[in-house]
């Protein structure tokens, strides 16, 4: 596989990592918090934009990115970015020239 070639200089995010924990809510059930597991550079590379309609003039967009961060074990779908008030959930991880330099997190942006 050939090395993917990637300047490091355009990570100019900086970004948390969070992590979703399960607490008791006192009635049984479970209330999602999230906590920053670590902070890291990163470069945001916008994908697509797709606006679907939800019905009675109501419409919906999804936005979708490509996050490059430096390859680090415990980065998963399921977890997500934050940038301030922006939020990234991961969908997808992928290393994409399997030398554990970087990895490329599929994510799609939250509350657009």
């Amino acid at each position: 596989m050939p090395v993917t070639f990637f300047d490091p200089g355009q990570m100019t995010a900086r970004l948390e990592l969070e992590v979703a924990e399960a607490l008791p809510d006192g009635q049984g059930g479970a209330v999602m918090v999230w906590t920053i597991a670590s902070s890291m550079w990163a470069r945001i590379e916008p994908v697509s934009f797709v606006v679907s309609e939800k019905g009675a003039a109501a419409e919906s967009a999804t936005v979708t990115h490509r996050i490059w961060v430096r390859f680090r074990d415990g980065v998963l779908g399921g977890q997500r970015f934050r940038k301030g008030e922006r939020l990234f959930a991961i969908r997808a991880v992928r290393d994409p020239d399997e030398t554990r330099r970087y990895l490329v997190c599929h994510c799609e942006e939250e509350g657009r």
